[in-house]
C-alpha cells in the first residue's frame, strides 16, 4: 500500500478538522455511582447484603496542580454529563489523528515548498540569527 500523497493527507487534515468543530460540548473526568452506609443501627442498609443508600453520582476530574476535583451530580445531569465525557473521549482521539495526519503531512511536503502559515521569505530566515543586520559594530562608551 503506498503512503498518501500531499494533497489526500491535506483533504483529511480537513475533514478531521471539520469532524472536530462539530464535536460539540464536552468535559474531562468520569462518573462514578456511589451507594453507602449511614451508620444508623436500625436502618435497612446496615442489614447484611443490602447495598446501602444511593446511588449517588459523581463527577471528578484533575486539574492542573495534581489535584482531583469532584461534585455530586443530581439524577437528571446524569445522562448529560455522561454525554459530555463521551464528547471529550471524541475530542482527545479526533486531535490525536490531527496530530498524526500533521506530522505526515510536514514529512511529506517537499523541503523548498513554503509550510502553509509561514511568512513569506521565512525560509530564507530559517537558521539565521536574528539582529538588527548592521552588523557587529562596537560602540565606545560614553565619556
Amino acid at each position: 500500500m503506498s503512503e498518501p500523497s500531499l494533497p489526500e493527507l491535506e483533504e483529511q487534515r480537513d475533514r478531521l478538522y471539520a469532524q472536530l468543530a462539530a464535536t460539540g460540548d464536552f468535559r474531562r473526568g468520569s462518573v462514578t455511582e456511589n451507594y453507602r452506609r449511614c451508620g444508623k443501627a436500625n436502618c435497612a442498609c446496615a442489614q447484611p447484603g443490602h447495598p446501602g443508600h444511593g446511588p449517588r453520582y459523581l463527577w471528578t476530574r484533575s486539574v492542573p496542580g495534581g489535584g482531583t476535583r469532584g461534585r455530586q451530580l443530581a439524577p437528571g445531569e446524569v445522562g448529560r454529563v455522561r454525554r459530555e465525557l463521551a464528547g471529550y473521549r471524541q475530542f482527545a482521539a479526533l486531535t490525536e489523528k490531527i496530530v498524526e495526519v500533521s506530522e505526515a503531512i510536514c514529512e511529506a511536503r517537499p523541503a523548498a515548498a513554503p509550510a502553509a502559515g509561514d511568512p513569506p521569505g521565512q525560509q530564507e530566515r530559517d537558521g539565521e540569527k536574528g539582529g538588527s543586520g548592521r552588523g557587529s559594530r562596537r560602540r565606545r562608551p560614553p565619556r
